[in-house]
């Protein structure tokens, strides 16, 4: 018995197995590996997988298995110190959202032009996942693993989501070329010469398909802004302080962490007035530099104040504020040397079972860490906090996205409006040890950076902290666990991207076009089942 026999004569398994396969396809795609190039051959395999037209619970099956293959390799930092459970859970949740995909695009598969619909459909359902439950979840995103890819520059006309289309787009295109190429060699088109020529039309079509979205991508690449594009330069340094330890208990220790951010602060400034680094215009912190809420401790303050002092710049402070209900903020705050705190931003995309727990009794009898999610609230402003440069010269509009906030697409769209030119990540990666996270969250600002055409500092606590050019290029990069400083002199922008001008409305129209495509589909559907029901059962 040949292998094409065995596979004939256990179509669920093989489908099953293909199924593992498209989803390990997609994980590997991601940072810190460089196989981006390997998520649109996931996404073919998982197209190919639940196109048929067996019931939509069939795909919905398979996509499910898909998506377990695909988180839970991608997300095992999320229960590196709170046991599998969380891991598990969320793996689980994500794969659900795979699954409905694969319904959907079962649903829609039958359809004129379905290499698009199955695309859209992804689409929606990223889109899903992004926004329910309890805020969304966009860890995954096809877009965030192709940072080092041909498909970056879409991101500068319609952001994440665009790129997440193009590539899924890329795999469904690839998906139909195996179907038509396949019924061609087994001689299953019609022998009438009209309908031999248009089979093959369809396959010049998809292989135009695959071969012309990703080289588009690479022409686009010409027209991104060079690093040194822009207006007048600011020169920004990112402290890199790390932690005593690596664990949820990071911040135990806690004048230790500021400690150390104030030690490294001041190494530079001695650098500086040694002549072996150039004077900052302005030091970004990374989150949770200060968990002493250093606007109600006066050790702090002053802490804080002499490194101001001593870099002779304002330095952007990762701070956990305590709110006069005891709730708390995780904050970003301007200190300007002896005049002090000004501006912040108060994160407004908090992490759902981290900083806060929603239904934390229900979760409670699922877990002895429930209690030790946060009690944070998130905040309202704009995402801008606004700094003079040390050198001189009318004050700077840094846009703010810390940590978890750069996920989403929405993070920047505030503080874009409100005339951003240049944009930080502050995080702290310390509660994740050295995981996968680090390099996925990094991939993210790289995007980010493309979307809005603009530089993008990211400060993490214990790294990768990084200098990113708005084309998406890493200028340069710490090492992991160690005490680092980067200084580098970067543009300020005011130009803005068409994804920037445009905001959600790629997606929306995606999403839109996937909706409109699986109701045509189901009417279609019913309408079959319908004229195959013979009358005297109706």
């Amino acid at each position: 018995m040949t292998l094409r026999d065995r596979v004939a004569g256990h179509p669920v398994v093989a489908r099953l197995l293909a199924a593992v396969v498209a989803g390990l396809l997609l994980f590997a795609s991601f940072p810190p590996r460089t196989l981006w190039f390997l998520a649109p051959v996931g996404i073919a395999i998982l197209t190919l997988v639940v196109r048929g037209s067996g019931r939509v619970r069939g795909g919905f099956g398979y996509g499910i298995i898909a998506g377990l293959g695909f988180f839970l390799p991608l997300l095992p930092w999320t229960g590196i110190y709170v046991g599998s459970v969380p891991w598990l859970a969320l793996s689980a949740v994500c794969a659900v959202y795979v699954g409905i995909f694969g319904g959907l695009a079962r649903l829609v598969s039958g359809l004129p032009g379905w290499p698009l619909w199955v695309a859209a459909c992804w689409s929606l359902t990223e889109w899903i996942r992004a926004s329910f439950p309890f805020g969304g979840f966009p860890w995954g995103k096809l877009a965030f693993g192709q940072s080092d890819g041909w498909y970056l520059p879409y991101a500068m006309l319609g952001g994440a989501p665009l790129v997440s289309f193009v590539v899924a787009l890329t795999g469904t295109g690839l998906a139909a070329l195996a179907v038509w190429l396949l019924a061609i060699l087994r001689r299953e088109t019609p022998r009438s010469e009209a309908r031999h020529l248009t089979s093959w039309y369809r396959i010049v079509a998809a292989a135009m398909l695959v071969a012309i979205v990703p080289l588009t991508g690479v022409i686009l690449r010409t027209a991104l802004p060079g690093p040194e594009d822009g207006n007048r330069p600011i020169t920004v340094a990112a402290i890199q302080g790390s932690v005593p330890r690596l664990g949820l208990d990071f911040n135990a220790q806690r004048r230790a962490v500021l400690d150390n951010h104030v030690k490294r602060t001041e190494e530079l400034a001695a650098e500086v007035a040694a002549g072996r680094a150039p004077q900052p215009d302005v030091v970004i912190w990374p989150e949770n530099s200060s968990d002493i809420d250093p606007l109600r401790n006066s050790d702090a303050a002053a802490l804080i104040t002499k490194a101001s002092r001593d870099i002779k710049a304002p330095i952007l402070v990762g701070a956990v504020l305590v709110n006069d209900d005891r709730t708390t903020t995780n904050s970003v705050i301007v200190w300007n040397g002896a005049d002090g705190p000004g501006e912040r931003h108060d994160k407004k995309i908090i992490q759902p079972f981290a900083e806060y727990l929603p239904m934390r009794s229900f979760f409670r009898l699922f877990s002895e860490y429930a209690d030790r999610a946060g009690y944070f609230v998130p905040g309202n402003d704009d995402g801008v906090v606004h700094v003079q440069p040390a050198t001189g010269g009318a004050a700077v509009p840094i846009g703010v996205a810390t940590c978890y906030e750069v996920a989403f697409d929405r993070a920047f769209e505030d503080a874009l409006r409100a005339g951003a030119q240049i944009l930080t990540v502050p995080s702290n990666n310390a509660t994740f040890g050295d995981s996968e996270m680090t390099f996925q969250q990094l991939a993210m600002s790289r995007v980010r950076a493309v979307e809005h055409g603009r530089a993008v500092v990211v400060s993490v606590t214990t790294g990768v902290s990084a200098i990113i050019t708005a084309d998406g290029v890493i200028q340069q990069q710490t090492e992991q666990f160690v005490p680092a400083a980067l200084v580098a002199q970067l543009p300020l922008r005011t130009d803005t991207t068409l994804a920037t001008r445009i905001g959600p409305a790629p997606e929306a129209v995606l999403c839109i076009l996937a909706a409109a495509a699986a109701v045509a589909a189901a009417i279609q559907r019913r309408a079959r089942v319908t004229r195959a029901v013979p009358l005297g059962r109706q």
